[in-house]
């Protein structure tokens, strides 16, 4: 479907396929194989020659229609998904990167990228310069000859920081480099990463478009250069492969996808002005406030605040831990994204494999609370955050 049709229109009906059977809601295809009419016809298929599906690992009219609707959303040329968001992160550098090639980060990305570029990528000859996400000269410094991706999360997991999307855009480009954003904790209902430059818009599908915490997934949307070339050829060959139901449900949870989340970020905007305003509580760490120090930034690109918020509890880790521990409604688990509520203490489970130094300079203090606001009645989530800051 094309750009004249609106965001809620893409989100219910692009990328639709329908068989012979006329069915109105998207086919599920379970198979792992197709069949030919031909030998020729396998041939031609194997060889490109003709379009069609082959194998479910890399073709599959389901993961296709998950695909090209999550790319109309992002006004992205194509899409490629994956097993995980890890999945996507990992089909991105490896996808791209080559040994020699060097990379700059954001600081403050989700725990488990530090370790795939610091471990994984380090052992294949790829090198990592970490920086502040917020700060466009140590960007601009950290570029090398050799620097082929600049990676970023905005707003990032867990502490909320955003990153000048445009301002990114502008440097990659003067460095001949591709800039992929992960744009999971807003999703394209809040924001396009794309129109504001980006090559690449990573996502955890487990998060926000599958939305109710059900199956894991993860997509890379962005350039057909890049996503149709060296992304789908690291996906086809190596595998990291979204299943068929998954991606269903995945299509299916962007249908609702606006409508979720724009309700969730009205409840965490609330959340963050009643916890602005708590005695026990250090400081707020919520785009949609006036405190936050990148504001008016996000404003510019984000519509809303988005449903995560990250607050920090006087009294280090043991304070923290009682008002998780004091909680009745919300869920104490790491993901996000849930039409539930959750809260989670980063710096012991999401970055817990990271040394407490880096850590620290990531943001993620000890007494340093995530909590993702779900559909609950926003009463109810106040109540159970007051509850659990009354056991601090």
């Amino acid at each position: 479907m094309s750009d004249e049709f609106g965001p809620d229109t893409l989100g219910v009906r692009a990328g639709g396929l329908r068989s012979d059977f006329g069915e109105h809601s998207e086919a599920l295809v379970l198979t792992a194989s197709f069949v030919f009419s031909s030998a020729a016809q396998a041939a031609r298929r194997f060889a490109n020659e003709e379009p069609g599906n082959i194998y479910s690992r890399f073709t599959n009219p389901t993961v296709k229609m998950f695909q090209s609707r999550l790319a109309a959303l992002e006004g992205a040329e194509a899409c490629v998904a994956t097993a995980t968001g890890m999945a996507a992160v990992a089909t991105t550098a490896m996808g791209l990167l080559s040994a020699g090639d060097h990379v700059v980060a954001a600081r403050g990305v989700f725990g488990t990228v530090v370790p795939l570029l610091n471990q994984v990528l380090a052992r294949f000859g790829v090198a990592t310069t970490w920086v502040d996400a917020t700060d466009l000269d140590a960007w601009r410094a950290a570029v090398r000859p050799e620097t082929k991706l600049l990676f970023a999360e905005t707003p990032s997991n867990p502490v909320c920081e955003i990153v000048d999307i445009a301002g990114l855009a502008g440097i990659a480009r003067e460095a001949g480099a591709v800039l992929a954003i992960d744009n999971c904790m807003c999703s394209p209902a809040l924001q396009r990463p794309m129109a504001l430059g980006a090559d690449l818009v990573v996502h955890s599908a487990t998060k926000y478009i599958d939305g109710q915490g059900r199956v894991l997934g993860g997509a890379i949307a962005g350039r057909r250069d890049l996503v149709e070339g060296p992304l789908f050829n690291f996906v086809r060959t190596a595998g990291p492969a979204i299943s068929p139901f998954n991606a269903w449900i995945c299509l299916k949870g962007l249908e609702t996808l606006r409508l979720r989340v724009e309700a969730q970020s009205a409840r965490a905007l609330g959340l963050a002005r009643f916890l602005e305003e708590h005695p026990k509580v250090e400081r707020v760490l919520y785009p949609g406030l006036a405190s936050h120090p990148q504001h008016a930034l996000a404003m510019r690109q984000q519509s809303a605040g988005g449903p995560v918020l990250s607050f920090v509890v006087r009294g280090g880790r043991e304070a923290a831990w009682r008002v998780v521990d004091g909680t009745r409604l919300a869920s104490i688990t790491a993901n996000f994204g849930d039409t539930k509520t959750t809260i989670c203490h980063p710096a012991s489970t999401t970055h817990g494999r990271l040394p407490p130094a880096e850590r620290e300079a990531a943001g993620v203090v000890e007494g340093l609370l995530r909590v993702a606001a779900g559909l609950e009645d926003v009463a109810d989530i106040r109540a159970d955050l007051e509850r659990g800051l009354a056991a601090a």
